[in-house]
């Protein structure tokens, strides 16, 4: 069947969720304690250990296969604009954070700062920035609008492409 990326990763949190309540209720079943004098049948909870090992089992194999076709997708689908792979954009992303992060510092900052003196003397010092103030907050904004771009067209990707997953 085909599903867009979306999807796939709804279907995989999902199939975790499922997993996560199988082995919850597995843990739970896994002892018991009973008093001497009750009999053990009475008080042992159900718990098939063969049937929930087989369950996780299928379960464990459906998310393989989804994570293996959304990685898949993300190392053959290209996203038209950038002519980068998912996986690629997906490494981007941090990247332009990063940078986006890094020159919102240093746009803010003013280009001569009066620093504080902590030794007594009567000297004022001051700190001056040694790059262009609006280069960077050109740049701030450049690596801003290619991140929105970016994100707006991988929510785009996820959305709209399919795939075919075999569960």
């Amino acid at each position: 069947m085909k599903y867009t990326s979306a999807q796939a990763n709804k279907i995989l949190v999902g199939l975790n969720a499922d997993r996560d309540a199988l082995l919850s209720k597995e843990q739970l079943g896994l002892e018991f304690t009973a008093a001497t004098c009750e009999n053990l049948d009475d008080a042992r909870p159900p718990y098939d250990y063969a049937a929930v090992q087989a369950e996780l089992a299928e379960i464990e194999a459906k998310i393989r296969k989804v994570k293996h076709a959304i990685n898949t997708f993300n190392v053959s689908h290209e996203i038209p604009e950038f002519n980068m792979t998912i996986d690629m954009a997906l490494v981007y992303i941090p990247q332009l954070t990063q940078r986006k992060n890094k020159l919102a510092g240093m746009r803010n900052r003013l280009a001569k700062m009066r620093c504080q003196n902590y030794d007594g003397s009567n000297l004022i010092n001051y700190t001056y920035a040694n790059y262009d103030i609006e280069k960077a907050d050109a740049d701030y904004k450049a690596a801003a609008a290619e991140l929105a771009k970016l994100q707006n067209a991988l929510d785009l990707e996820n959305s709209t492409a399919e795939f075919e997953i075999d569960i």
